[in-house]
């Protein structure tokens, strides 16, 4: 292949990139798929489908498993055609080779200091946890907060990677069960002690910031 022809290809690739990455939030979310902006958070999050979660979609068959009654599994606006759409495109948004670089920017765009990452669906990969690593080092004023049950893809990390602005939570398996071992911060739930305040104030964060707090080992939510 004619050299002059691979640089001008990776010139105009890395121009087309600039040009998506710093312009308007619609032509970022041809990249990214969209961010959403769930009513009880105090910031903005990144959702997939429940769908493609490796581990929830096993405990969504298990009887007293914390995703047997999953909340975005088929219930409340997870059901809208629209809001599938919206999921899916984001599932496929993933690999993009810009993703990592217009998330980080649309993110910085909004101007919020707290992100959630999904409050629907779960990491694909370690490929894809890299990918959240990126994002979350190229926007450092702000708070991430990533709960997983994906276990066996954390264990594949060393923990002194992870972003100082990112805060991981494992989850728990097992309504009222223990809190994971293999993780430092945990998330479990439980049908009575939690505490989550969400429930006693209209089912939102208001000024709770614990989630995000790696002070707080472990977060006890009430089940829905």
């Amino acid at each position: 292949m004619d050299p002059s022809r691979v640089i001008w290809d990776f010139i105009r690739k890395d121009i087309m990139n600039r040009i998506i990455i710093g312009s308007n939030a619609a032509k970022r979310k041809l990249v990214t798929g969209g961010l959403s902006k769930p009513s009880k958070m105090p910031g903005y999050a990144y959702n997939l489908p429940t769908h493609a979660c490796i581990v929830g979609t096993k405990l969504r068959a298990v009887p007293g498993s914390t995703c047997f009654d999953c909340y975005a599994h088929e219930r409340g606006r997870y059901r809208f055609s629209n809001v599938k759409e919206a999921l899916n495109r984001r599932l496929a948004s993933i690999n993009r080779p810009a993703w990592a670089r217009t998330m980080a920017a649309d993110i910085n765009a909004r101007k919020s200091r707290w992100f959630r990452w999904h409050d629907s669906g779960d990491i694909q990969s370690v490929k894809h946890l890299l990918k959240i690593f990126r994002v979350c080092r190229l926007t450092p004023d702000v708070a991430h907060w990533l709960p997983t049950r994906e276990a066996g893809l954390l264990s594949k990390i060393p923990q002194d990677r992870v972003p100082a602005n990112l805060t991981i939570r494992l989850s728990a398996t097992k309504v009222d069960g223990p809190a994971p071992g293999s993780w430092p911060l945990t998330s479990t739930v439980v049908t009575t002690g939690r505490s989550c305040p969400a429930p006693d104030q209209g089912n939102a964060c208001r000024e709770c910031r614990a989630c995000w707090d790696r002070n707080i080992k472990n977060i006890a939510y009430g089940k829905h």
